[in-house]
């Protein structure tokens, strides 16, 4: 176990390359629009099947009268 975690923080600190700090910022930057893009898209699809599915149910519920 020791031994484990010993190589982790080795390979941690000796082999991996973390980004700097404007290249994160940029990572964020693009990261935040990509999910306000998507929360947008799923909100435009959730009002038109609202809207379409209130027109299904207002139709059917004229057909029985």
């Amino acid at each position: 176990m020791f031994n484990y975690v010993k190589e982790s923080y080795n390979e941690l600190v000796h082999k991996v390359t973390w980004p700097t700090f404007s290249q994160l910022q940029s990572s964020t930057v693009v990261v935040m629009v990509a999910s306000v893009i998507f929360a947008i898209v799923v909100l435009v699809m959730d009002m038109s099947f609202e809207t379409i599915l209130a027109q299904v149910y207002k139709f059917l519920g004229n057909v029985g009268r």
